[in-house]
Parts: C-alpha cells; structure tokens; sequence
C-alpha cells in the first residue's frame, strides 16, 4: 500500500533514514529535503528545483504524524492545479 494515492513517495522510515527525495507527477514536481524538519517544496514544470519558481514551501516535524500532514498537504497542492 503506497503512503499516497496520488505519488509514490517512499514510507516514513526512508526519510527517518536522513534522505531526500523528490518527484513528479505530469508538470508538477515536488521535493523533500531532510533536515532537522521535512521541508517540502512545489512548483510547476520539468526543472530542477534549483532552476524552479518554487510555489509553495512548507516544513512539517520529522515524525510519522508530520510525514503524513506533509503526503496531504503535497496531495492538496497537487489538487489545487
């Protein structure tokens, strides 16, 4: 069972493990950097997100309560498009 409807974003413990990930999905890309929070990042088109206009940014606390605010809140951006 994948953690998203929408992604296939890898279960809490690749993140609780120190690893980015980013992906995408059509035009919409997205990226979570691991630090002491995820911080997930959004924009539009097929750039990497150094090149990007990022759209939406947000953190969420490095738990598995976080990890899943943070799959709904990427599932919600993606719905707002």
């Amino acid at each position: 069972m994948s953690v998203s409807e929408i992604f296939e974003i890898p279960k809490f413990y690749y993140f609780e493990s120190g690893n980015d990930y980013s992906g995408s999905k059509g035009d919409f890309s997205y990226k979570v950097i691991n630090s002491d929070n995820l911080k997930c990042l959004t924009w539009h088109g097929k750039l990497c997100s150094m090149k990007a206009d990022i759209e939406n940014e947000a953190e969420f606390e490095k738990t598995q309560e976080g990890f899943e605010a943070m799959v709904k809140w990427l599932e919600e951006r993606y719905s707002e498009r």
